[in-house]
């Protein structure tokens, strides 16, 4: 016969299992890699909305969303990179190079834009693969491997581009065969409501949800973490790191591409010194979306975060009126708060 005190003690011990989950599920959402960053990104939002009256239209917001894109795009392949346990200091100037080959390949072999987009997209995905092999098979660190393709593809850029161009610019390509169609994939906009939304975000949402996609529900997945956690023990079990990483490098190679595209049926012309220096900027909105420097963790929403950091911070400022010569102040700011805040988010976790 059941007494008083046993149904106390059994009410006693659901409570305690069901406090027990609700400090699992606390400790679970404070550990997710971007739970500094969407701390962070909404008290910039915030601080915006307060500061900057213009900021509050849904005009300025599309604004803020496409500058967030261009840079979105990249860091999820950056930030796929980084998780996997490397860098890529090239990326920046390898969206130039995807530009630029796209560009005068097409003019001077007069062939329609679309030919001159797939033979760039091989030749992004040969840089990437370059990276990728150099750094598994030297064993040198990607950092100076993809530190020696930047000042190659830099010189590239500008050399041949006088060379085929006569100039340090490629010729406007707008009336070309191929150009409205391009322009209608990689640079149009849609109208929702009163807003028109650059095709960019789009494009950078569903990049971000197939690469959540790949990292938490397929075995790649499960092997870009491993690699970038212990390379040696995920080789040790099975995993093909080679592959894997090379993968890793040739899709920042596609993202490079891809952006690169946006960026030519944009402004017909490309500039053969564009993209110095980008590459710190897809690096800091991985970091910022809690992707760590040592690899194994980070998520591609994280990334996303990121990136949206990036584009308030850059249009919030002129919003409000402030010198834009303050805008990296501002960005180095907010990505000492986001390591700081996952590190604080972990070790909360972690002592409860």
């Amino acid at each position: 016969m059941t007494t008083q005190a046993d149904l106390d003690r059994e009410t006693h011990q659901v409570v305690h299992d069901e406090r027990v989950k609700e400090q699992n599920k606390l400790q679970r959402i404070l550990i997710r890699p971007e739970m500094g960053a969407g701390v962070g990104a909404i008290g910039i939002f915030v601080f915006f909305l307060v500061l900057a009256p213009p900021f509050r239209s849904p005009e300025s917001l599309a604004t803020v969303l496409y500058a967030s894109s261009t840079i979105g795009i990249m860091a999820v392949g950056v930030g796929l990179l980084m998780i996997g346990g490397e860098f890529d200091l090239s990326s920046g100037v390898a969206v130039t190079t995807a530009s630029l080959a796209a560009s005068m390949i097409s003019y001077n072999l007069h062939l329609n834009l679309w030919v001159g987009a797939a033979l760039s997209l091989v030749v992004a995905l040969a840089v990437g693969f370059f990276n990728g092999f150099m750094v598994m098979k030297t064993k040198i660190p990607s950092f100076l491997i993809t530190l020696s393709t930047f000042f190659m593809l830099t010189g590239v850029n500008l050399a041949v581009t006088k060379l085929v161009a006569g100039q340090v610019a490629t010729p406007s390509v707008s009336d070309m065969a191929g150009f409205p169609s391009g322009k209608l994939i990689f640079a149009s906009s849609i109208q929702l409501g009163p807003v028109a939304v650059r095709i960019t975000v789009l494009w950078w949402i569903l990049f971000t949800a197939v690469a959540t996609y790949v990292l938490f529900k397929t075995r790649i997945g499960n092997w870009i973490f491993a690699v970038g956690g212990n390379q040696d023990s995920a080789r040790a079990v099975g995993v093909p790191v080679t592959k894997v990483k090379i993968g890793l490098f040739m899709t920042v190679g596609f993202c490079a591409w891809f952006v690169g595209m946006h960026l030519l049926f944009s402004f017909n012309t490309i500039q053969s010194g564009q993209g110095i220096g980008n590459e710190f900027f897809y690096i800091i909105a991985a970091v910022i979306g809690g992707c760590l420097l040592t690899g194994g963790y980070g998520t591609a929403i994280g990334t996303l975060i990121g990136a949206f950091i990036f584009g308030m911070t850059n249009q919030g400022i002129v919003y409000a009126g402030w010198n834009p010569d303050w805008f990296k102040f501002f960005l180095g700011a907010m990505l000492l708060f986001a390591v700081i805040a996952n590190n604080v988010f972990r070790n909360y976790a972690a002592k409860r």
